[in-house]
């Protein structure tokens, strides 16, 4: 039991340790109250023991006054006063300590779970496609409680109980010897020890339930963001029959981990109701021998009645905590994590000029896996306030080029640089304050349009907003909105149009104002007339000395770019403005030929097929 109890409590102060900065804050007025919280925890027990002492005076002075039968004499009714004012005084110093000390366990928590918001949002972008949303979120969630379980367990539970524990086996030994003594502290170690094995047993009941749980609330988040593509394929029936499939392996557990707690409830009131009918013997021996009273039996009662609520809670508490820490332990792992995108040592911040934005890609090779590389060599230049365009094939890593711009992700050989400083050598914060993104994914926060429209610039007026709206090209369509800016866009922006959804997206990132802007196929989702006016939109962005890098593979939408990239297999094989490509009759020349193509064999086949409708009319009737 002891080596099971040196286990728990290393584990046990090994994480607070590491919170142990929470506990004992910078405030002065804090440390105030982790004092006098403490402070009442002692007070409260020392109050606490005297109450079976003074209910034993009552006692045998009740039982003397019956005897004498002369009334209750002023010396009974000062104990029975007594024992009233030490049992109120010792609940109040036990509510007092609870007032007292929540101020400091409340920040300590809240400092703890900003700051893992903080590093989850910190981490790269790898981590974030692998992690499950669902059972990240209740990882958090279990291990920000298990917190203050663990801090309640701690300092107002075991402690408390060690110290009852010590006083009331000090007191029976002094009053009325050692076996008294004896049959406490063989008591808390029998029920101690039956509570360690138990719940050792049944912790892993509870490992599974909560991977279940984690389970279970990631296959709902999964499917309730992913509610069109359910409806799409009209499969309710099959998200319904994988939410309870979970389910039904989480009430498995659930029974296992109750059916557990039921039989070390039933052990623990068997060890102690042996205890207390052992001390009554004792006790009436000790009666029968004429050197114990009444008063004495009552008071071997009440201290062994004492010990029974700290010692039911010393169990339940013990398994708490244990399945508190394992919470806390995945919580703090979470905090061990080292994203693989950080900056270096002594990195300073991107500094580019008032005409920069230069952007150069070195012999930059990449991929996401050892196996095969997206990007093998390429070399490319985007001049500063001029707008470049990136075409070529799905899966020739255009959007991979702006991951690496945006450092979500290094190259694995060669570098990529902006205005002539190296993404490597300079702080993250710093890249990304100089780029706008307006990404090929485009999601938007369950909150009204103003509010993401502001979240490229959360400091920017109302009037800046509406600037960047009509810039592009979304304000009418907001305005026609029965609630115009204040319109809520639903989960991930589905409220809105394809094209309003875009035209928003591009406000965000016109209003954030940074010298250099990418659009990852940013009008995909518009029609003719919108795009013409988003396209007019992004002239005047470049006109304003922006560099405006585009990445699309519609062709028709950077015609009018002042350079033109062709990614081909991993690399730049082309450059130039479209008219200098097509006059290569190159693999641009290529691309645009088969776009072209495409959509006249569209037409024409709409057309043919009108014209065989006629044609078999004619046939039909000149064979009449």
């Amino acid at each position: 039991m002891m080596l099971c109890l040196l286990r728990f409590y290393r584990e046990a102060f090994a994480l607070l340790s590491s919170f142990g900065k929470y506990l004992w804050p910078s405030s002065v007025g804090l440390r105030l109250r982790v004092a006098g919280a403490v402070s009442l925890l002692i007070m409260a027990k020392l109050v606490n023991i005297q109450v079976p002492m003074i209910f034993k005076d009552i006692i045998d002075s009740s039982f003397v006054v019956a005897t004498e039968s002369t009334g209750l004499t002023l010396s009974v009714l000062a104990v029975l006063l007594g024992y009233g004012i030490a049992r109120s005084t010792a609940s109040l110093f036990h509510e007092l300590r609870s007032v007292v000390f929540s101020p400091v366990a409340q920040v300590a928590i809240r400092q703890v779970a900003t700051q893992t918001f903080l590093h989850i949002h910190a981490m790269d972008l790898n981590w974030h496609l692998s992690r499950q949303t669902g059972g990240l979120s209740r990882a958090v969630d279990r291990g920000t409680r298990g917190i203050q379980q663990v801090l309640n367990a701690m300092l107002f539970t075991l402690v408390p109980t060690g110290l009852e524990i010590g006083l009331v086996a000090s007191l029976l030994g002094y009053q009325f010897g050692w076996k008294f003594a004896a049959l406490t502290l063989g008591t808390v170690g029998i029920y101690g020890l039956y509570t360690l094995l138990v719940t050792r047993w049944r912790t892993r009941f509870r490992i599974e339930m909560n991977r279940l749980d984690n389970q279970a609330a990631t296959v709902a988040l999964d499917s309730l963001m992913n509610y069109e593509t359910v409806k799409y394929f009209n499969n309710e029936k099959l998200e319904v029959k994988r939410y309870e499939d979970v389910l039904k392996k989480y009430d498995n557990a659930q029974l296992k981990t109750t059916s557990s707690l039921a039989l070390l409830n039933w052990g623990q009131n068997v060890v102690f109701s042996g205890a207390l009918v052992s001390g009554m013997v004792m006790a009436a021996q000790g009666i029968e021998a004429g050197i114990m009273t009444v008063g004495d039996v009552v008071l071997v009662n009440g201290l062994l009645l004492q010990l029974a609520m700290p010692l039911n809670f010393l169990g339940s508490t013990y398994r708490e905590t244990r399945q508190a820490l394992i919470d806390m332990s995945t919580m703090f792992k979470l905090l061990d994590l080292k994203s693989a995108i950080t900056d270096k040592p002594g990195a300073q911040k991107l500094v580019i000029s008032p005409k920069g934005g230069e952007i150069s890609f070195e012999a930059v090779r990449f991929g996401y896996s050892d196996e095969s590389a997206i990007l093998k060599g390429a070399t490319f230049t985007v001049p500063a306030g001029k707008k470049v365009a990136i075409v070529g094939t799905s899966g020739g890593g255009k959007s991979t080029i702006l991951r690496l711009l945006y450092r979500f992700y290094d190259t694995d050989k060669g570098s990529v640089k902006i205005d002539g400083q190296d993404v490597r050598d300079v702080t993250i914060d710093s890249v990304r304050r100089a780029i706008g993104v307006v990404p090929q994914d485009l999601v938007l926060f369950n909150e009204s349009i103003f509010y993401n429209i502001q979240y490229g610039n959360p400091s920017a007026t109302k009037e800046q907003v509406e600037e960047a709206a009509r810039a592009a090209n979304v304000h009418d369509a907001i305005l026609r909105m029965p609630e115009g800016y204040e319109t809520c866009v639903g989960e991930r922006g589905l409220k809105l149009s394809g094209g309003e959804k875009q035209r928003v997206c591009l406000a965000r990132a016109l209003l954030k104002n940074p010298p250099i802007l990418v659009l990852d196929e940013a009008t995909s989702s518009l029609d003719s007339e919108s795009e013409s006016a988003v396209q007019v939109a992004i002239d005047n962005v470049v006109s304003g000395g922006r560099t405006v890098l585009m990445i699309s593979h519609r062709l028709k939408t950077v015609h009018n770019a002042d350079k033109i990239l062709v990614l081909h297999h991993g690399k730049v094989v082309e450059e130039g403005t479209h008219d200098s490509l097509m006059a290569k009759k190159g693999h641009y020349h290529s691309l645009v030929e088969k776009q072209n193509l495409t959509a006249h064999g569209h037409e024409k086949h709409g057309s043919n097929k009108e014209h065989a409708n006629g044609n078999g009319n004619a046939n039909e009737s000149s064979s009449l």
